[in-house]
């Protein structure tokens, strides 16, 4: 019997058939080919918050899935990559995945732990069972299937604390075809290392932001943080809360807002105003609130671009940053703002204003960046510069390719994303199904 013609039986004959009992049982249980590959429904790579989301919205539509992810968890971001103060910077309800609210003891912007916590509930709630320590290192498209190659990862004992993984080998290799694939890796895979002039001459410590955990162990060391953006506005902060001489360099022009303006959250606020008025409004709006609860912050070195801050998020996809309490700490005195970097020496660093500084450790905050070109091998979707797709906000591509959490619009983007992925999945799938059904 055919497979989709079997699966419409179960379901007419059960009267405890749910889809997300169905899909569960699916998730796992893949047809192997007679030279090893793994046949399956629909593919999705990466198990963050996308993947997750996708995946959940898939069970409850009964299409099964498999869910790859190069790490030993979920959100392994979120688990090995974050500092421990960080919490979410929007409202929980703009944060949660589809199907499953925030518990209503969580506060308003939920923390690191209690985001994970959300997301291990996810996983059970829906019953996703990944597929971990599954590298993809190619996947193209055959002209019926995805082709995903993949290697198993053989990691030892977590390190720190299981903040981290030490990769010890790579044994085994996977093929996977599918005719639907999901990319989930999302914007911030990997951290983004500039080059810059005398950098390994620097005899100090050297990091980047997703190595930081925490101002403990700092305290008598000048640091210096190289990046204005939520990342390095948090881990200033964080430094100079735990009492350490903390510089931050601000190279180019940057929007910072008032996480909240007189107690409403400036996220829920500019998304109202938007719904009445031109973003050019808005954003007039927004900056006049925030010159009155920041001041100018041009005055204290970080200067803003001549774009309106939700303009700019519409037309370059830069996000404004949301303030926490780093500009009252600049505007102290505790926290001290620099020009870009010249070059590098030996214990120091020179500016471009010409000024010599030495500091003991630098943290790169410089953001992360797509690793789809890594592994892909399709360039009309996304883009090979960048690793985003060519067109903003797009979700779908061509021979049932898709884009989960490439729209720069965080996790609500996520959100929307994952619902449109699944519904257009279940269509195709339920369209197949059709078809083989009537030549039978």
């Amino acid at each position: 019997m055919d497979r989709f013609a079997e699966t419409e039986g179960k379901r007419a004959h059960d009267p405890l058939y749910s889809p997300r009992r169905a899909a569960r049982a699916t998730a796992t249980g893949f047809p192997v080919g007679e030279h090893g590959e793994v046949l399956t429904d629909a593919l999705i790579v990466g198990a963050g918050p996308a993947g997750l989301a996708v995946a959940a919205c898939l069970t409850m539509r009964g299409v099964p899935y498999a869910l790859l992810e190069r790490h030993g968890c979920i959100a392994s971001l979120w688990r090995h990559r974050t500092y421990r103060r960080l919490r979410l910077h929007l409202p929980k309800q703009y944060c949660e995945l589809p199907q499953m609210p925030f518990p209503a003891s969580y506060p308003e912007y939920p923390s690191r732990e209690q985001f994970l916590d959300y997301l291990e509930e996810y996983l059970r709630y829906f019953g996703i069972r990944p597929f971990f320590r599954q590298e993809v290192v190619s996947t193209e498209f055959d002209g019926e299937f995805w082709c995903v190659r993949t290697k198993d990862v053989i990691v030892a004992a977590d390190i720190d604390g299981g903040n981290e993984e030490a990769v010890l080998a790579s044994a085994g290799t996977s093929e996977y075809r599918s005719k639907w694939l999901v990319v989930a890796t999302g914007e911030n895979a990997e951290p983004v290392l500039p080059e810059i002039d005398g950098i390994d001459m620097f005899k100090g410590e050297v990091m980047h932001s997703c190595e930081y955990r925490s101002g403990e162990g700092y305290q008598g060391k000048k640091v210096l943080v190289v990046g204005c953006g939520n990342s390095g506005m948090e881990v200033s902060l964080d430094l100079s809360n735990h009492n350490v001489h903390t510089s931050m360099v601000v190279r180019d022009t940057v929007h910072v807002l008032p996480r909240e303006i007189m107690g409403l959250s400036t996220f829920r606020l500019s998304l109202w105003l938007l719904m009445y008025l031109s973003v050019q409004t808005v954003d007039r709006i927004l900056l006049l609130l925030t010159r009155l609860v920041l001041g100018d912050t041009a005055q204290f070195g970080i200067p803003r671009p001549s774009i309106g801050p939700m303009e700019l998020k519409q037309v370059c996809g830069k996000t404004p940053v949301l303030d926490v309490g780093t500009i009252s700490k600049i505007k102290s005195g505790d926290i001290k703002v620099l020009p870009g970097i010249q070059s590098f020496r030996e214990h120091g660093v020179e500016f471009i204003d010409g000024r010599i500084e030495d500091f003991d450790v630098v943290i790169l905050a410089t953001g992360y960046k797509s690793n789809v070109p890594y592994w892909l091998k399709e360039n009309s979707f996304f883009s090979e510069k960048d690793g985003f797709p060519r067109k903003p906000n797009e979700w779908k591509g061509k021979n049932g390719l898709y884009a989960a959490g490439f729209s720069r619009r965080g996790l609500l983007g996520v959100s929307t994303d994952a619902t449109n992925i699944a519904d257009d999945i279940k269509q195709c799938w339920n369209d197949i199904g059709y078809e083989k059904h009537k030549t039978k």
